[in-house]
């Protein structure tokens, strides 16, 4: 159970966003864990409504750019341009200089487009014409990505898929949130009737405070078993690495600390793996993807420590 401070932020995104209040969890868990986010799904679901009120809600500045097959890194990024007056080159930042950083249809960019996001997504810096540039904290992507067998897109490559800490998936709303949707007034017009639940030293502080969340040996034991199951069984192409594990242990404490505990439990591994490990793992003869339902059936071969 959520503690009040982020139930409030969950119905208020939930608000605009009707219908997805565990996604909208998973999200917020994305955040305070400093990780970034891929959303996946079919056009209009509303991955990118999700993204521009979960800014507006933490009270943080937001940028949004449209990824097509045309795009460059100088796009992204930013670049010199020479000033007549001056006689000298001044750098105009590209939109990734933000702290909400949208990057909308990922795939329908090359992947030289794609990867112009790695440096900034790993290292929260950018390095444009050998001059390095710090970002502004919170940094936080969230990437929407159409289905592969769509037109005119590109696959992420597996070193892109690793830096997004999370990859989730909206699906239709139910019939009752659709109804409100088709009955309402519209989500731009109740965004802009929202407050802010937050401002950007309260994000900090809260991911400080996830941090600090207490990792017990008995929680690591868990999660190495965890690890050595993905290598070792057999039931997946490649096992996942420890930069993976990294990536669980922050969303388990990031999920510990939104549920009001100062301690890692094993169920809040549970929660957070198949939004955490789907993307990074491949069925071991098919190498196809792994439905999160199937997933979790996997791991229920592993003892969980009492």
């Amino acid at each position: 159970m959520m503690t009040p401070e982020f139930e409030k932020i969950v119905s208020q995104v939930g608000s605009v966003v009707l219908g997805k209040e565990p996604q909208i969890r998973l999200a917020l868990t994305c955040l305070f864990a400093r990780g970034h986010l891929l959303i996946e799904d079919f056009p209009g679901i509303g991955k990118t409504t999700l993204a521009k009120v979960l800014a507006k809600c933490m009270g943080l500045k937001f940028q949004r750019m449209q990824f097509t097959s045309d795009l460059l890194p100088g796009d992204i990024l930013g670049l010199s341009v020479f000033d007549q007056h001056s006689a000298s080159f001044s750098f105009h930042p590209g939109p990734i200089f933000t702290q909400v950083f949208l990057a909308d249809e990922i795939n329908r960019a090359t992947p030289k487009s794609q990867s112009a996001l790695l440096e900034a997504m790993e290292e929260e810096q950018v390095t444009i014409e050998g001059e390095t540039r710090r970002l502004e904290s919170p940094f936080f992507v969230i990437a929407t990505q159409n289905p592969l067998e769509q037109a005119g897109t590109f696959p992420l490559p597996e070193s892109q898929m690793d830096r997004f800490l999370m990859r989730i998936r909206l699906g239709y709303p139910d019939r009752k949130a659709e109804k409100s949707i088709l009955k309402g007034i519209g989500a731009d017009r109740v965004m802009a009737a929202l407050d802010c639940c937050m401002e950007k030293r309260d994000v900090l502080k809260i991911q400080d405070r996830v941090d600090r969340i207490h990792v017990s040996d008995l929680f690591l034991d868990y999660l190495q078993d965890i690890l050595d199951f993905t290598r070792n069984s057999g039931n997946f192409q490649i096992g996942l690495s420890p930069r993976a594990g990294l990536a669980l242990s922050r969303a388990a404490r990031a999920w510990a600390c939104l549920n009001g505990r100062d301690h890692t439990l094993p169920e809040d591994l549970q929660e957070v793996l198949p939004w955490v490990a789907g993307h990074r793992l491949r069925a071991g003869e098919t190498y196809e993807e792994i439905p999160e339902d199937r997933l979790l059936e996997l791991f229920t071969e592993l003892p969980v420590p009492i």
